[in-house]
């Protein structure tokens, strides 16, 4: 697997957790939304795979750290890794608040090495996402399952159906966590 699809691969995986991360129900619903984003940030680590495609069957690791956006707007800032075999590749997203709707990029953007994130919706405890880079349109669904889980496929469009490519399960890393000292 060359160096810039394993980025792009990777960076579907980052995009998908920042948006994960970064939509709530709706604009009106903005303290929810920051809520949501207090709740799910921190450390995640976990195994993906590539599914379909060239590189069926390539396993990678990711380990990211998300933080909410400061002050009243709603949004997140992720930054962290994903690694195959001895190959590890820096990632980052942001998801910002605009008006009715959140928009976002992974790394630099469509318009560099990375992608858009160009719509969105949430449901419950799951998110569909629309993202872009060039010719490329796909989707991510991602699940929360309890506190501590996410699972996450991406799909990308071919012809007149979505194709999924990559899947991903992340878990709070715990193990990140502060602990606060214990007098005795």
């Amino acid at each position: 697997m060359n160096t810039r699809q394993f980025s792009i691969g990777c960076g579907l995986v980052v995009a998908s957790l920042a948006v994960t991360v970064g939509f709530a129900a709706d604009a009106t619903a903005s303290s929810r939304d920051k809520a949501f984003f207090e709740t799910v940030s921190g450390n995640w680590k976990g195994p993906g795979e590539i599914v379909a495609g060239k590189y069926k069957g390539t396993k990678f690791t990711c380990n990211l750290f998300g933080e909410p956006a400061s002050g009243k707007s709603a949004g997140i800032k992720l930054d962290g890794t994903c690694r195959v075999g001895v190959f590890s590749q820096p990632m980052s997203a942001v998801i910002s608040q605009v008006g009715n709707s959140y928009k976002g990029k992974f790394l630099d953007g469509a318009d560099g090495k990375g992608l858009d994130i160009v719509s969105g919706t949430v449901n419950g405890d799951k998110v569909v996402v629309g993202i872009n880079r060039q010719k490329l349109n796909g989707a991510m669904i991602a699940r929360i399952d309890g506190d501590n889980a996410m699972n996450v496929t991406i799909s990308v469009k071919v012809e007149d159906r979505m194709v999924p490519v990559i899947g991903l399960t992340l878990n709070r890393d715990l193990d990140a966590i502060a602990v606060g000292s214990i007098k005795q």
